[in-house]
């Protein structure tokens, strides 16, 4: 029997105007779906124009200009439609999901579907939820001794994955995915006898686990910045009174 890591796989990936989830905007997105190791995998990609300024800082990571965003980046509201189906249909048909740091482009995306299309990520997943797997999470709790930097590009030379074109959306998703199989294969024993729904579970206890270790180093060294325990998907924020 095919382990899940060896099998059909999904990731998604986005480049966006900044880091704040709650503000900034998705101005580009990419899926790609491979039904097996090693075969060529299936490509879909969005370019968004994002309809507010796209700064300098975010083009210097991702390259992409406002200028370029507004003459071929389509509006956000049916794009996000599309994506939302995308993952629908991963969803639907069983394929994991794989996203690098989950609660960063899922929330964005949610928070894009509430800003152009008045619903929600969970929406488009009431009827069949995804199994999201994240590598971020996976490694750090799989290999939680390990020092260094955790970013998808140390990932890759961890797990030697290629990563040609660092923050293009599709060449992200794509290594994220090949870091996951990889982490499959060293941890075979850990994680064979786990199917993705029962990993995805099991994520959302490591992530919070993790993120409360942060909160206790960060509070150690004196900075009082927030970790959000949520995953893969943050909650909404409270109504202003």
């Amino acid at each position: 029997m095919t382990s899940w890591f060896e099998g059909p796989l999904a990731a998604f990936d986005t480049e966006t105007t900044g880091v704040d989830v709650e503000t900034d905007r998705i101005v580009s997105a990419a899926l790609v779906v491979q039904d097996a190791a090693g075969l060529r995998p299936r490509v879909t990609r969005w370019l968004v124009n994002p309809g507010v300024p796209v700064p300098q800082a975010a083009t210097a990571v991702h390259g992409l200009t406002e200028e370029h965003l507004q003459r071929l980046g389509r509006w956000p509201a049916p794009v996000m439609w599309e994506i939302a189906e995308a993952l629908a249909e991963q969803a639907r048909a069983g394929r994991p999901l794989v996203v690098m740091n989950a609660p960063f482009d899922l929330t964005l995306l949610d928070r894009e579907l509430r800003r152009h299309r008045a619903s929600s990520l969970g929406r488009w997943l009431e009827r069949k939820s995804l199994h999201v797997l994240d590598p971020r999470v996976l490694d750090k709790h799989l290999d939680r001794y390990r020092k260094g930097r955790r970013t998808l590009t140390d990932l890759c030379a961890h797990y030697g994955v290629e990563l040609e074109g660092a923050h293009d959306a599709a060449a992200d998703a794509q290594a994220a995915l090949e870091v996951v199989r990889a982490v499959g294969r060293r941890f075979q024993g850990r994680l064979e006898r786990l199917s993705p729904a029962e990993l995805h579970t099991l994520q959302a206890v490591w992530h919070a686990g993790q993120a409360r270790g942060l909160q206790a180093w960060f509070a150690l060294n004196g900075t009082e910045e927030a970790v959000d325990p949520a995953w893969p998907l943050r909650p909404d924020l409270p109504a202003a009174a």
